[in-house]
């Protein structure tokens, strides 16, 4: 009674964006899974033997002991360090032929951070904005506060279908509606763990400047690669100005520092310097001035293949448990890099029914519904393989294999896989 009386006290009070606010099922269901007993494969987290702890120490030392103490531990420009800012910028350039100067980019604290300032410089009540099926639900999160209209892209085993894509555009652009962006995550995709090929890449960019639409591009995976080759950044192929690109030292440092990137138009990073000084008037520059020890001193280039190595072990053990106890109705994807697997079952199945059976037998995944902004599909889940340990990964999965099995013997739904899997259709 006291709490309902608390609550009423202030509901007047609250904006309308607020009273909207609501907490998500999903994240309540996530605090089930931090029970010690549980093994998780909800969590998008790095692994904490990838944090390079005594590079960070050493490196803290130096700072507070140097002469750039002072400046280390006192506000700073709201765009960020330059000399952090012309490092980022620099490994663009040295890798993928980035054009672009210190005015292109913005450093922000977190890539959660970057996608809530694209929601207040470009979303209103009702903008139209365009996301894969399934997205990154931080992304989803972030840009419903703004209130858009969301429009939904399938994609497959190559990531985002073109083709769909344009047929979106000629529908809207014949309704008169103007889409602010796409948003997409190109590599290793969160949840799908797919890639978008370099052939889509280029077709997206060519309807991209067709229809002149904008592409926020997040990449926080890119530098995870497993197997394969490195694909160019959407905002290396990009002639026209038109993509905003994520990037972020959390999964190659530690997402503790809070510290990510904006590289985009001038006018764009322009207004998000403007929307930021309203939030939190700058970054970290203690955390900014670590990054960029670290970045100068060329330990991201000796460290990066030891998380490399330490990911591609934990997706190599998880992929070979599903393949040996999943049974034969569930497929899903096979990463070449990144933190997450994506796993679909037949039609009947919904994964929201079955995560209550996995915590019976103390195991966690995050529902797939959670993914997409009108929750349609459910036979759906997201595994991450980066966080649990290798004994935990191979039991875990040998727990979910025995609850999916019984599921199935349970309904009847005995069935073979058959084609290839769409992704969010």
């Amino acid at each position: 009674m006291e709490d309902i009386r608390e609550e009423m006290r202030f509901q007047a009070l609250f904006s309308d964006k607020a009273k909207k606010m609501r907490a998500s099922e999903i994240r309540e269901l996530l605090k089930i899974t931090q029970q010690p007993d549980i093994i998780s494969f909800a969590g998008g987290l790095p692994n904490p033997l990838s944090f390079p702890r005594d590079i960070i120490r050493d490196l803290l030392c130096e700072v507070l002991q140097g002469e750039e103490a002072a400046r280390a531990l006192q506000y700073g420009s709201t765009e960020g360090i330059p000399q952090l800012r012309e490092a980022i910028l620099e490994r663009y350039r040295r890798r993928w032929g980035y054009k672009g100067d210190l005015e292109n980019i913005l450093v922000t604290t977190g890539s959660q951070q970057g996608l809530d300032l694209l929601g207040r410089v470009f979303i209103g009540s009702r903008s139209h904005i365009i996301m894969e099926a399934p997205t990154y639900l931080g992304a989803l999160n972030a840009f419903k506060f703004y209130e858009p209209v969301i429009h939904t892209i399938p994609m497959d085993n190559e990531g985002l279908i073109p083709e769909l894509l344009e047929e979106k555009m000629k529908m809207l652009h014949r309704r008169g509606e103007t889409p602010k962006f796409l948003y997409t995550v190109p590599n290793f995709h969160n949840p799908a763990g797919v890639t978008l090929s370099l052939k889509r890449r280029q077709a997206l960019l060519e309807i991209a400047g067709e229809y002149d639409l904008l592409i926020v591009e997040d990449d926080p995976y890119g530098e995870l690669r497993y197997e394969g080759e490195h694909l160019p950044p959407l905002v290396a192929l990009d002639k026209d100005d038109r993509v905003i690109h994520l990037g972020t030292f959390s999964k190659v440092l530690s997402p503790g520092l809070r510290l990510a990137w904006t590289i985009g138009p001038k006018e764009v990073i322009k207004k998000m310097i403007l929307a930021k000084q309203g939030v939190d008037l700058c970054t970290s520059t203690l955390s900014q001035t670590i990054a960029l020890k670290y970045i100068s001193g060329g330990h991201l280039d000796t460290h990066l293949p030891r998380i490399i190595e330490l990911y591609r072990r934990k997706r190599d053990i998880m992929l070979g448990s599903m393949e040996e106890l999943f049974p034969q109705e569930m497929s899903w994807t096979r990463p070449e890099g990144g933190m997450f697997i994506w796993v679909t079952g037949p039609e009947g199945l919904d994964t929201m029914e079955l995560f209550p059976r996995a915590i019976e037998k103390k195991v966690a995944f995050v529902v797939g519904e959670a993914f997409y902004p009108d929750r349609s599909v459910k036979n759906a889940l997201r595994l991450n393989f980066t966080n649990p340990s290798d004994e935990d990964i191979s039991e875990g999965i040998k727990r979910l294999a025995s609850v999916l099995k019984e599921f199935f013997k349970a309904k009847g739904q005995e069935k073979k896989k058959e084609g290839e899997v769409i992704i969010g259709v």
